[in-house]
């Protein structure tokens, strides 16, 4: 447990400053195929702090979060500070100053496992796929938790006190096919601590059954017609289209960076049926997968509207971007680890729900696909992207036909969008996203299934 309220260190805040405490607790378990090939704990704790001055930042961090320690590594963030200010010279102002207090412990309320009993429940999960589908040649159970805690004083005022917690379980199943491993792989969980997301290994089983079905039908699968197809993205690829080749464009930082998306600023870029949010906290009275109350920066957080009926209406910002922009940070500076500074980054991407029936929209297609998900991709800041397919299924004359093998999709993400003529009423959210950008981070995405034009790669 760390310091939850910085504020006896308040008078050592000169300049801007923000100063913060932070400990990443991380648990890994895998079994493979009934074996234990990873089961260890790390915390990474420690104290940073970052120094405004006429535009230079300064920052420094220790691993001793003593109280001499904090001390003089807000000293030193400040002399870095003053050092690069005196040859940089850049003479801006000061920030706006934020206003607000935050304090939540999102971690479980109930009785927390021992690791004896994890390890219990993941052999249990292990002992139910062998014992039912012992043809396959593979497989794999594997546990990821992290908690995030961390406190925050700035000099102007906000705190923030925060445990923010995460944990999943990946199964991950393999056949061979005429000498050729076919996988598929789930993640279940997310937000929330393993008791949280976890009661009893049997509550599993069915989507266990509903995995391997699916494996199933694509050893036996065909590949696909490649070119430029009418598809349905299921949630999953949907998710990822809006956080990899949308959201990052839409970064102030990528943006100033030379980003496509700086001269589509209140444009049509997407159909009309597209909203795409970074949502902070909250979707409709629930809790989203990675619920941001207050940033690095210690700006209280706000839903940030990407794109609004297929106009492009907001970037995401830092204080810095904000003032350069003349708009208003609604907190997306997030730092992963206590020796890493805020960067610009996405927190809960969506694209909002339409009115479509899923069935409807399988209905309407003649000849095309439906993909549901993916294990790998990349985008760039022309939203240009190509993600890999590891599910999916032909759709012929309306209806669901056979399953199809590993392919790759690709194109520029707001062709895509414009594409767009259909979108579901639902709304899933992906439970394990990472993002890479520089330093890794919790992100989450999600959103409905959408009907849209697509390059998908064949043979």
């Amino acid at each position: 447990m760390i310091i939850k309220s910085l504020k006896q260190y308040a008078s050592y805040l000169s300049q801007y400053t923000e100063l913060r405490v932070q400990e990443n607790k991380s648990l890994s378990i895998a079994f493979l195929n009934g074996n234990l090939v990873a089961n260890f704990k790390d915390i990474a704790n420690g104290v940073s702090a970052r120094t405004y001055k006429n535009g230079s930042w300064g920052f420094a961090s220790s691993s001793d979060m003593g109280e001499e320690s904090i001390k003089a590594v807000l000293k030193a963030a400040n002399d870095n500070a003053l050092f690069l200010d005196s040859r940089e010279k850049r003479n801006k102002l000061l920030f706006e100053p934020t206003v607000g207090t935050f304090e939540r412990d999102l971690g479980s309320k109930k009785a927390r496992w021992s690791q004896e009993q994890i390890m219990k429940f993941l052999k249990e999960v292990d002992a139910y796929i062998v014992s039912k589908y012992p043809n396959l040649s593979e497989r794999r159970v594997v546990l990821q938790c992290l908690d995030m805690e961390k406190s925050l004083l700035t000099s102007d005022g906000p705190s923030l006190y925060t445990l923010l917690p995460r944990s999943n379980l990946i199964v991950s199943i393999t056949v061979n096919k005429d000498g050729e491993p076919i996988s598929l792989y789930e993640v279940f969980g997310g937000f929330g601590q393993f008791e949280d997301n976890f009661v009893e290994p049997k509550s599993l089983y069915g989507k266990i059954d509903e995995l391997y079905d699916h494996l199933i039908k694509k050893s036996e699968g065909v590949y696909a017609e490649a070119g430029l197809k009418e598809c349905i993205l299921h949630a999953n690829l949907a998710g990822i289209l809006a956080h990899e080749a949308i959201g990052h464009t839409t970064e102030a930082d990528l943006v100033l960076g030379g980003s496509i998306a700086g001269s589509y600023l209140n444009k049509q870029v997407a159909s009309p049926l597209i909203s795409l949010v970074d949502f902070a906290h909250t979707y409709e009275g629930n809790i989203c997968p990675v619920p941001i109350f207050m940033d690095d920066e210690g700006t209280p957080a706000e839903d940030v509207v990407i794109i609004e009926n297929g106009i492009l209406k907001e970037y995401m910002h830092n204080k810095e971007s904000a003032r350069h922009f003349n708009a208003v940070p609604k907190g997306n500076a997030r730092a992963f680890k206590f020796n890493d500074e805020p960067l610009i980054r996405m927190r809960n991407t969506a694209i909002l729900p339409g009115k479509s029936k899923l069935e409807d929209m399988i209905a309407s297609i003649e000849d095309g696909y439906y993909l549901i998900n993916t294990n790998n991709g990349q985008a760039d800041t022309t939203s240009e992207f190509m993600f890999g397919v590891t599910l999916g299924y032909e759709i012929k004359n309306g209806k669901l036909g056979r399953a199809i093998k590993d392919t790759t999709i690709s194109g520029i993400a707001f062709d895509v969008l414009q594409s767009v003529t259909m979108v579901s009423d639902d709304m899933i959210w992906l439970s394990g996203g990472m993002c890479g950008k520089k330093q890794p981070m919790t992100v989450g995405m999600g959103g409905p299934a959408i009907k849209c034009k697509v390059n998908i790669g064949g043979r």
